[in-house]
């Protein structure tokens, strides 16, 4: 048994603490709402998210970020990416010094073009273990007890297999690699291509539009990952294409509603009003299109996301634009 700490009680959050007790640890559980912290303490619910799960007695929930910490062998950020660098920094002097710290962001920063392992060492330094915790997984099926494959992405491989040992329980099975590039940009940018497989699903279009769409999007994933340093495995598997799809077809997706709400000409703002949760394809749209224009690589794709999302275009037109693109080889 164990103590991990989770910073962050939305959907993953939530999931992460109640499979983590499930496999026999002590959970520490942060949340800024108070409502939350009280709601999972005295009803053992979470009252916004995941609302039908119960949450193990081995779980305590704390709005105060010293105690969660407190003790924790594993240090768990389920923050949207726009928030990480704010939380590292304030958990910085607060962690064990033995702790591993685990990201379930899926998101760039929009400034820097960083990677939550890059703001993790530039802010934390070298010190603590960084594992990424990615794959295709919806909370609410983890919790369900859906079979469900992730990937724990570590240069440290036994702070990979710690955290692979850890939270591996009946339903939830995790493999290890040392792609943390790879592991990252496949589940950052596959949230851009959700946002486009929902347009082109919201425009009408059937199942040949929605394949095509995603085994090119995978090509405009491949592309950046590689010019990063990405090994081509991780991006063929569960951190990459696995996550892809997932995102792209699952009806639980929240970054595929906004493309399919954009594609029934619904406008960006109402949308975002609608969400229970952060669909982090909206600003890491913007990331990746600066990281591509850095590079010079073309990502016909994501400059529509973008073009869509921030220069009204209508998504119809975004489809006929990459429709009409010169004919080429495809590889």
């Amino acid at each position: 048994m164990k103590r991990i700490a989770i910073i962050g009680a939305g959907s993953w959050g939530t999931a992460l603490a109640v499979v983590a007790a499930r496999a026999g640890h002590n959970v520490s559980l942060w949340a800024r709402n108070s409502e939350i912290v009280n709601s999972i303490n005295e009803r053992r619910v979470n009252s916004r998210y995941l609302t039908s799960t119960s949450i193990p007695e081995s779980v305590t929930s704390t709005d105060d970020i010293e105690a969660a910490l407190r003790g924790a062998s594993t240090v768990i950020l389920a923050v949207p990416s726009h928030g990480a660098r704010e939380l590292l920094t304030t958990i910085s002097p607060l962690l064990d010094e033995a702790a591993i710290v685990v990201s379930v962001s899926k998101g760039i920063e929009i400034e820097t073009g960083k990677r939550i392992s890059e703001i993790a060492k530039e802010v934390l330094g070298s010190p603590y273990p960084f594992v990424c915790l990615s794959g295709p997984s919806f909370a609410k099926e983890v919790v369900e007890g859906h079979p469900t494959a992730i990937v724990a992405a570590s240069k440290d491989s036994v702070a990979a297999r710690t955290v692979q040992n850890d939270l591996s329980f009946e339903n939830l099975r995790i493999y290890t690699n040392t792609d943390v590039v790879g592991t990252e940009l496949g589940g950052s940018v596959k949230n851009v291509m959700a946002i486009a497989a929902g347009m082109t699903s919201g425009l009408g279009f059937g199942s040949n539009s929605v394949a095509a769409l995603i085994t090119r999007g995978l090509a405009e994933i491949t592309r950046l990952a590689r010019r990063e340093g990405a090994q081509m495995e991780t991006l063929m598997g569960l951190a990459g294409l696995g996550d892809l799809v997932l995102t792209c077809t699952g009806s639980l997706s929240r970054n595929r509603f906004v493309g399919e709400e954009l594609g029934k000409g619904r406008a960006l703002e109402k949308i975002v009003a609608e969400l229970s949760e952060v669909a982090e394809g909206i600003n890491t749209a913007r990331a990746v299109k600066k990281l591509a224009d850095r590079a010079g690589l073309e990502m016909p794709i994501t400059n529509e996301v973008n073009a869509v999302l921030y220069d009204g275009k209508p998504a119809r037109d975004a489809v006929a634009e990459l429709m009409s693109r010169p004919l080429r080889e495809e590889v």
